[in-house]
């Protein structure tokens, strides 16, 4: 997966800065996920938020335009994933997706989960067997119209 200049500047800056995403979170207000979609160009920060995340990472303030610019959603290439973190999410819809649709229409009735009205938090949870990685997807339900 090739990563987009402004993302490899972002990460870079970050990395010398010593700062981390909930760092940002806090100077921010946004969510750590959510500022990370910005940094791999997922997402749109506003004029305001753009600032922040260039003068936090002491970047030249021509790149926040970039950030306020709307994406193309979507990085990931039609195969299958190689990096063995995002395999294990592709993983999982494989084995899950199919479960995961029968029971959120057994509860909701025919439709999906939106992605745009939609948060994603991932924690880390602490067990004597080896840390737990927990995320939680809370998406808006939209039914299917019917004409």
């Amino acid at each position: 997966m090739a990563i987009a200049q402004i993302t490899q500047k972002l990460l870079t800056a970050k990395k010398e800065k010593g700062i981390t995403f909930q760092e940002l979170e806090t100077i921010l207000g946004r969510d750590e996920v959510w500022i990370a979609s910005v940094f791999y160009r997922q997402a749109t920060a506003d004029e305001s938020e753009a600032k922040k995340i260039i003068e936090t990472l002491g970047l030249p303030s021509e790149l926040a335009q970039e950030l306020t610019i709307p994406p193309l959603k979507g990085s990931l290439e039609p195969v299958i994933p190689t990096d063995p973190l995002i395999y294990r999410f592709y993983e999982i819809m494989q084995v899950y997706g199919m479960p995961l649709k029968d029971v959120i229409q057994e509860k909701f009735g025919d439709g999906i989960m939106s992605a745009i009205d939609f948060t994603l938090d991932v924690e880390k949870i602490e067990d004597v067997k080896g840390d737990r990685v927990q995320v939680i997807m809370c998406g808006k339900f939209l039914p299917y119209k019917k004409w």
